[in-house]
């Protein structure tokens, strides 16, 4: 379904970004920080999109989170540095299948177990730069 490029659908993106994010949130410090990594991936996924609907353009797949960010950086010169806070949180497990799915780890290892080391305090903290990046923006269209 193609999605219709407006200032009024990019902000029910936006506003279920922020509902996703919150979720993140909510589950910080519950032994489950692959949710709290899918839920942030979720939240700024839905946050690029809405960016993109603002632009005028009409929404196509571009490459996951970081295809987004190169186009909207590339579109829109005051969201320079976007695809560096992306990259940094891909980094830190940030991902939309590698949270979800045992296949994307070596057997034995689940999701569940893959991120034990992951500082969610600073993933949100990153992540909430981001969101609020893309709602400033979305907000002066």
């Amino acid at each position: 379904m193609a999605l219709t490029p407006s200032i009024p659908e990019a902000l029910r993106w936006l506003c279920q970004a922020t509902s996703d994010f919150q979720a993140a949130h909510n589950d910080i410090q519950r032994s489950c920080p692959n949710w709290v990594l899918f839920k942030v991936h979720q939240a700024l996924e839905k946050a690029l999109v809405a960016a993109v609907l603002c632009c005028g353009e009409a929404f196509e797949s571009r490459g996951g989170l970081m295809g987004l960010a190169q186009w909207l950086e590339a579109k829109e010169p005051e969201l320079r540095g976007l695809v560096l806070d992306i990259q940094w949180l891909c980094n830190r497990g940030m991902d939309g299948k590698a949270t979800q799915y045992p296949s994307y780890h070596p057997f034995p290892m689940s999701p569940s177990e893959a991120f034990p080391s992951v500082d969610e305090e600073e993933v949100l903290k990153q992540a909430q730069k981001v969101l609020g990046t893309l709602k400033d923006h979305v907000g002066k269209k």
